[in-house]
């Protein structure tokens, strides 16, 4: 097991504690960008702030339900899109989601692509990734912490899976 600053691991998922408040497991949190925004799918909705050894993250977390689920919602630009992605504290939006209790994000973006074949509008969920980031720091290890992460599958394949399943369903909300 590692260390983390800010005891990464004080809340699990079960029996989260939120402003004093036991809020059950967190099943996921979407991380939205590009126009995602919208929480009206959400039942029993409420705000909370954080705070982490990395500064606060991008916005207020909205925490709600949707059918047996709770989820936690997270504008990566800030609510009115205000945080150019240059200047995301990513590093405080894991690490509040984590503290929250969260095991899985969604994050949700727009870009674009070269392909003919893939239009606008069109769902792709990756399986690998190529990492041109800059100018920011990149891990959550440093200053005494040393850790070592495989980064040779980047994301949950289980996840994947429901994703895509339910994006050839065609299912809607």
């Amino acid at each position: 097991m590692v260390s983390l600053p800010g005891n990464w691991r004080e809340r699990e998922q079960d029996n989260t504690t939120i402003g004093g408040n036991v809020t059950g497991k967190v099943d996921f949190a979407i991380i939205g960008g590009s126009d995602i925004y919208d929480t009206n799918l959400l039942d029993r909705v409420r705000t909370v702030d954080m705070d982490t050894p990395f500064g606060k993250p991008s916005d207020s977390i909205t925490i709600g339900e949707h059918g047996d689920r709770t989820v936690c919602f997270l504008p990566r630009h800030g609510t009115g899109h205000r945080i150019s992605p240059s200047e995301i504290n990513s590093r405080a939006n894991i690490f509040s989601l984590k503290k929250l209790g969260v095991r899985r994000i969604i994050a949700a973006s727009a870009v674009g692509s070269l392909k003919k074949e893939l239009a606008p509008l069109d769902i792709v969920i990756p399986d690998q990734i190529y990492d041109r980031t800059r100018s920011r720091p990149s891990t959550f290890f440093e200053d005494g912490i040393v850790a070592h992460i495989g980064f040779a599958d980047p994301f949950c394949p289980e996840m994947s899976s429901a994703i895509a399943s339910v994006a050839r369903s065609g299912v809607t909300a």
